[in-house]
């Protein structure tokens, strides 16, 4: 049994409290051989959800809950008030954590608790867009990732976004039993169980993007990294002008729907580069590029060196994943 421990801070939102349980609870039920134990922990202390409507929470485990998990995740607080400092107790668990070989999660404002503990230092992190800046700024030995959804780097995943917390956990899952049963597990949560599910995702999507930006769009794109889109595309799925997508791109990740695109489908191929032993051509072409050179050449501008060369060094780098 694998244990994960999802560190509670005060003012996290609510859905993060419980998207690590939903997805890991369905796949020990739906898929032999995952079999996870979800904990919920925290320092002493008031715990509350953050806004727009604070519960009062009571979780079961203290720090100590930490000292044999084999994942840690650290959801992050809402944007309400100021990001609080870790307190000693915390961070030394963490340490600990860290320092044991564990695998540790940062979703959202949770990536400044985990670059506390300095263990993000000359790594690439990233968090939500609004906090971008304020993270280079307190932490400039991190490489943030201005429009990064999910960036793995060893045993470190940091996220960004309404999503960020259900990606870390589909990330984890990939590592333990491979994509397929991620996927499963996602589909099996996310598609409307209807004859009509299409449509009724399509209506779903339409609304989402009315009052949560571009998300809906973004999470569209994850899904379809491999295929020739055109911002004319992303526009018809957005249901905006391709000028009116350009804005809230840029408004939302800093970047083009092109920028933001290449950048996505170059982080994919750093994922099946370090979890696959897929030939650079067939990554290349399950991450869109229209051939292994095209994506020799984006990989060799953002990362310095070539895709084969990344591979070798990562696993040379890398621990062994745990069983």
């Amino acid at each position: 049994m694998s244990v994960i421990a999802v560190l509670v801070p005060d003012r996290l939102p609510g859905h993060q409290l419980t998207t690590p349980g939903l997805i890991f609870g369905t796949a020990t039920a739906r898929h032999p051989g995952a079999d996870y134990e979800v904990r919920l922990c925290a320092a002493p202390g008031l715990t509350t959800t953050g806004a727009p409507a604070p519960l009062r929470i009571s979780v079961p485990w203290g720090l100590d809950g930490l000292a044999d998990a084999d994942v840690v995740l650290i959801p992050g607080q809402d944007d309400e008030g100021p990001l609080d400092e870790p307190a000693a107790p915390v961070l030394a668990a963490l340490r600990s954590a860290a320092t044991r070989g564990c695998r540790i999660g940062a979703i959202g404002t949770g990536v400044f608790t985990l670059a506390a503990t300095g263990h993000l230092d000359a790594r690439r992190a990233t968090t939500g867009w609004r906090h971008t800046e304020e993270l280079a700024r307190r932490h400039p030995r991190i490489e943030v990732d201005p429009i990064g959804t999910v960036v793995t780097d060893g045993r470190f995943l940091t996220s960004a976004g309404v999503f960020g917390s259900m990606d870390v956990c589909l990330r984890l899952l990939a590592q333990d039993h491979g994509e397929r049963v991620a996927g499963e597990t996602s589909r099996e949560l996310l598609t409307p169980l209807l004859s009509h599910g299409d449509r009724v995702q399509e209506t779903i999507d339409r609304e989402l993007a009315e009052s949560a930006g571009i998300e809906p769009t973004l999470r569209w794109l994850e899904a379809r990294l491999h295929l020739p889109l055109t911002p004319a595309d992303i526009a018809a799925h957005a249901g905006i002008s391709v000028s009116s997508l350009n804005r809230r791109f840029h408004a939302q990740t800093g970047a083009t729907p092109a920028q933001y695109l290449l950048r996505r489908r170059l982080e994919r191929a750093r994922e099946l580069l370090e979890d696959t032993d897929e030939g650079v051509e067939q990554v290349a072409a399950r991450c869109g590029f229209t051939s292994p050179a095209g994506l020799r050449h984006h990989f060799s501008r953002l990362t310095g060196t070539t895709p084969r060369a990344y591979r070798t060094r990562h696993r040379a780098a890398s621990p062994p994943s745990p069983g």
